[in-house]
């Protein structure tokens, strides 16, 4: 018969010398033999008691439930086995759903230090000059717009924020490397598109409000400036291709 030390029998189930010996003083896990110097030792089935000694107490069951449990005339061990793999099948089931809570917690709280804040948004203006911006947004758009072009924003990352004008830039030097072409070139048009979905990314752009998009950045000084410190006649240019993209019924390129 195999034969198992208390050394050995506690380093094979993860228990302390003291656990066994505790086990043994309140009857629940007793030792198949003891040797006249008095060292226990333990057989198979006292390993597989152990073993359920072990499951159950994983299952918050107290010591002397588990000891009337296993001690009953009828227990089965294969019985009991397949019951404590359903317990902890289900268990495991609570754990990934909590594990899948804590990460999306563990997401969001991540995602508020990584927020854009009003500063960075309107980077570039004084604070004083800021109401004045999102006041001119509201008069002219109404306040919907503005309310979703900041939700939107506020819901990108430092990176994606610094990506969006980044692509904003590119697409300016796209378009004015492209000014000796007509503005109803296809070249042209699908600049235009790519500007076109990158405005989508912070509002709804209707053909209406692109039109008159377009007219501003030639009517309002402080945008005709924009442009124009990128090519000279960039904000005309911009502006023929946006009508002639909105004649064509607002079409980009997937």
């Amino acid at each position: 018969m195999v034969k198992y030390s208390v050394k050995q029998l506690s380093k094979l189930a993860g228990v302390t010398a003291k656990t066994l010996h505790y086990y043994d003083a309140i009857g629940i896990l007793k030792p198949a033999e003891r040797a006249e110097s008095g060292y226990r030792y333990y057989g198979k089935p006292e390993l597989y008691r152990l073993q359920q000694i072990l499951f159950y107490k994983e299952l918050d069951f107290p010591l002397e439930e588990i000891k009337q449990i296993l001690d009953r005339p009828d227990f089965d061990l294969v019985e009991s086995l397949e019951q404590h793999r359903e317990a902890l099948l289900r268990r495991s089931e609570r754990f990934v759903k909590l594990l899948e809570t804590i990460d999306k917690t563990i997401q969001t709280l991540k995602s508020k230090n990584d927020m854009i804040s009003d500063e960075e948004m309107y980077a570039g203006f004084s604070k004083e000059e800021v109401p004045q911006i999102r006041q001119e947004v509201i008069d002219r758009w109404g306040k919907s717009k503005l309310e979703e072009s900041e939700s939107n924003i506020r819901k990108m990352s430092k990176t994606e924020w610094a990506d969006t004008k980044q692509e904003a830039d590119e697409i300016n030097r796209w378009l004015a490397n492209l000014m000796h072409l007509d503005p109803a070139s296809s070249e042209v048009q699908n600049v235009v598109g790519e500007h076109f979905k990158h405005l989508n990314k912070f509002y709804k752009v209707e053909a209406d409000l692109y039109r008159c998009l377009g007219q501003m950045y030639v009517e309002d000084e402080r945008f005709r400036v924009y442009y124009e410190s990128c090519k000279d006649g960039l904000a005309v240019f911009f502006n023929s291709a946006i009508q002639v993209f909105c004649d064509n019924g607002l079409k980009t390129e997937d």
